[in-house]
């Protein structure tokens, strides 16, 4: 395999680390936390010239973030079929002939997200593939929901077979500065998911200001989760760099204090191949290399992936071709 290849499958199979624990919540600590919105434009603003990678290195991390992507389909008209034809594609992401011209095997996505309702086919689909079932829960993505019904939805969805649980927080308690109220959900849905891991979506969009990311970030935190993401996919604006700068500089503010690693989600919007290469870049240089892995790094996306692999193919014939020779379920 060409040296320049073998990062992209470092990861690959997955290993656990320690989950976060969670901690008491910290009010002093919430109440400090800042986001000065001109400087974090004009960090993000740097990242894309910061790192040009081309030919085998471009190629390498290319790979590496297909390993990355929850492979998605949250539409009101998904069908067994079309679950079955996106797990299909996650355990080939790309084209085995380009595969094997870069000397690369066994590379899947990170993991196939899906609605409750298409758990079921999604695990006959991914049996023996080792990549996990993901679900949307608590009243995806409004999150408007009875509470003790978001709480059920979580439960019904482990016990159906999904390792990682995605949940919308409750924006109000953001938005309202309810900070008790949002520690005492997250926890409570922590707690709902047992052994699944827990990934909060925060609606960034819809949260005001980057000091209310900020401050939402820490209190999930705190509460448990496993990871925090950007968006449901479903807002006007979805992953942004300064959302995405903001909220891992609280994932590293968190490990500082605590020496828990939390991952990290942005979702919606990122569907070419160099934004994904920016995302990377953003997540080298804020948090490490520990954290370029499918354990604590994911794309929520499934129009990535399809131009991943054009890129792929390009690089392997130095020739583009046609989105639609890509497709994604």
């Amino acid at each position: 395999m060409p040296q320049t290849i073998q990062p992209a499958l470092a990861a690959l199979p997955q290993t656990m680390h320690p989950r976060n624990p969670g901690m008491a919540l910290d009010m002093a600590w919430i109440r400090a936390a800042r986001a000065n919105r001109s400087a974090i434009e004009r960090r993000c603003a740097t990242l894309p010239g910061r790192r040009s990678v081309k030919g085998a290195h471009q190629a390498a991390w290319l790979l590496r973030a297909v390993s990355m992507i929850d492979l998605t389909t949250l539409s009101g008209d998904d069908t067994p079929g079309r679950v079955a034809r996106l797990c299909a594609k996650a355990r080939q992401p790309v084209r085995a002939d380009l595969l094997g011209a870069l000397g690369v095997e066994g590379l899947t996505t990170g993991a196939v997200c899906v609605y409750h309702e298409m758990i079921a086919p999604a695990l006959a689909a991914l049996d023996g593939s080792g990549i996990p079932v993901a679900a949307v829960s608590t009243g995806f993505p409004a999150g408007l929901s009875p509470f003790a019904t978001r709480l059920a939805e979580i439960e019904a969805s482990v016990a159906a077979g999904a390792r990682e649980i995605d949940i919308v927080i409750s924006r109000r308690h953001v938005l309202l500065g309810d900070w008790q109220a949002l520690y005492d959900e997250v926890a409570a849905f922590r707690a709902a998911c047992g052994p699944a891991h827990l990934k909060t979506i925060l609606a960034t969009g819809e949260l005001g200001t980057l000091q209310n990311v900020a401050r939402a970030s820490l209190v999930c935190m705190m509460a448990g989760a496993d990871f925090i993401k950007t968006s449901t996919g479903k807002e006007p604006v979805n992953a942004t760099l300064p959302v995405g700068l903001t909220m891992v500089r609280a994932i590293r503010a968190y490990h500082g204090v605590t020496g828990h690693r939390v991952g990290f989600k942005p979702a919606g919007g990122i569907s070419r191949a160099r934004d994904a290469l920016v995302w990377l870049a953003l997540i080298k240089e804020e948090l490490g290399d520990a954290w370029l892995t499918p354990e604590l790094f994911r794309f929520g996306a499934s129009s990535l992936l399809g131009d991943i692999e054009r890129q792929i193919e390009h690089h392997v014939t130095g020739a583009y071709s046609a989105a639609w020779r890509h497709p994604v379920g």
